[in-house]
């Protein structure tokens, strides 16, 4: 009828089908209907507006404009937040469990506390892996969990084995976007994950607490809420996973790093001097933005907002196009190019790139990125400092894959000793990989 637009067709096929390129796609093509407001999309029979750009971040992180409460649907806690999560709080609540992250992973001694360890357990591992053929990917979750373990003070009795804790992370972020066996998967591993760390938190609170805390085990145990109550030992265990679980996912970036670098040898040998000062971190911000991770985000439209002058009924889910906006030309020249110099000497605007959400620090931004953006550098430097083989392997990344990443996981041989001069020589593990599949 006239004055009135048509409804949009659903979408959700089309996600499951495009994967990453979904949103993007139909930006592209909805772009002249949509034009003077936000593109209008349907998933799952429910009304969609997709926002982008660095003022939409900061429209999406402002709690008047976008609630988390009910946000999230079932599977996607189930598998990778967790029924409770400080990601489904808002204001007061979300506030008081926030600060909990904030101090226990936004400090630059614990930062670096936690990269140290995860180095030493690389180094560790890379040696007991002596003369084997491995998976970067599979290596890199273990090494992880290893490390956030000890960090964190996660209690060995009764607690899995870190192999177990490592499998079951992954799980638990391979599985939360897709139906059939990966999400039943993720359901199994958070399950037991959370009753193992629950089972944890009532031992320890029997035990007496830590006074002051000193672990983050502690301090979710000792932790109160903005009403004064401790967390059910339940929202503890999701809680505990939601430190742990993403610093084991950062197993998806260090695996990209190392596809950025197989086929550069100059840069690789940059990195292992880290010359110029700074590129590691710069590395670790592109590989961040250039490869997919997060998709998008969403949360649900309050009563009354308003968006490019058309009142938006409540409950609209409202998506952020996290990769999208990574890769919009727009903010960045060349998108489709891995550039890590065009950080170097900059820090990165905080609502431009996005890899792991925007937003102020207090507010609904990860509170982890620090962390990521720490040990991402290290391990780059790490491996561009040592001398392996890349096997004939599919290195292709799918994008209709969510979350996706190098087809074969990023297999490599380590030799059997250390070679000498091994970082002065490091393009020559990425020499080896000039049969390798090249990217999709």
């Amino acid at each position: 009828m006239t004055g009135q637009r048509l409804m949009p067709a659903d979408n959700t096929l089309l996600l499951l089908l495009k994967g990453y390129a979904w949103l993007p796609g139909v930006a592209r093509r909805r772009g002249a209907a949509d034009a003077g407001g936000p593109l209008r999309t349907r998933l799952l029979g429910h009304p969609v507006r997709v926002l982008r750009g660095t003022e939409a971040v900061a429209f999406f992180y402002d709690e008047d404009h976008a609630h988390r409460a009910g946000a999230l649907p079932g599977p996607v806690l189930d598998t990778l937040f967790g029924r409770g999560a400080v990601h489904t709080l808002d204001g007061a609540a979300h506030r008081a469990r926030k600060e909990l992250f904030l101090e226990r992973l936004t400090d630059l001694a614990v930062v670096r506390a936690l990269t140290a360890r995860v180095c030493a357990e690389f180094r560790a591992e890379w040696e007991r892996r002596r003369g084997e053929r491995v998976s970067l990917f599979d290596l890199g979750a273990l090494v992880l969990a290893r490390a956030v373990t000890d960090w964190a003070g996660l209690p060995g009795d009764g607690v899995p084995d870190t192999e177990r804790l490592a499998r079951d992370c992954v799980a638990m972020v391979d599985g939360f976007a897709t139906p059939g066996p990966r999400h039943l998967r993720a359901r199994r591993a958070r399950a037991r994950q959370e009753e193992l760390l629950g089972r944890a938190v009532v031992r320890a609170r029997e035990e007496g607490p830590a006074e002051p805390p000193r672990t983050a085990f502690e301090a979710v145990v000792a932790h109160r809420e903005a009403d004064g109550s401790p967390l059910d030992p339940h929202t503890a265990a999701v809680e505990l996973l939601n430190i742990v679980r993403p610093a084991v996912a950062i197993t998806w970036f260090v695996t990209f790093a190392a596809h950025a670098m197989r086929d550069n040898p100059a840069l690789r040998r940059r990195l292992a001097a880290d010359e110029p000062a700074g590129l590691a971190v710069s590395f670790a911000h592109e590989v961040r933005r250039f490869y997919p991770f997060v998709p998008f985000v969403g949360a649900l439209a309050p009563d009354g907002l308003v968006l490019g002058g058309e009142t938006v009924p409540e409950g609209t889910m409202l998506l952020l196009d996290v990769y999208g906006q990574n890769h919009d030309p727009e903010l960045w020249d060349e998108p489709f190019r891995f550039v890590p110099d065009r950080f170097l000497g900059a820090v990165p605007h905080p609502e431009g790139l996005i890899p792991q959400g925007g937003g102020p620090r207090e507010g609904h931004r990860c509170p982890g990125e620090d962390v990521t953006v720490a040990v991402l550098a290290a391990l780059a430097r790490e491996l561009a400092g040592l001398d392996f083989t890349l096997p004939e392997q599919d290195l292709r990344i799918p994008l209709t894959r969510i979350p996706t990443g190098p087809h074969d996981g990023f297999r490599l041989e380590v030799p059997d000793e250390p070679e000498p001069e091994a970082g002065a020589r490091a393009g020559a593990g990425a020499g080896a990989a000039a049969g390798a599949r090249r990217r999709a």
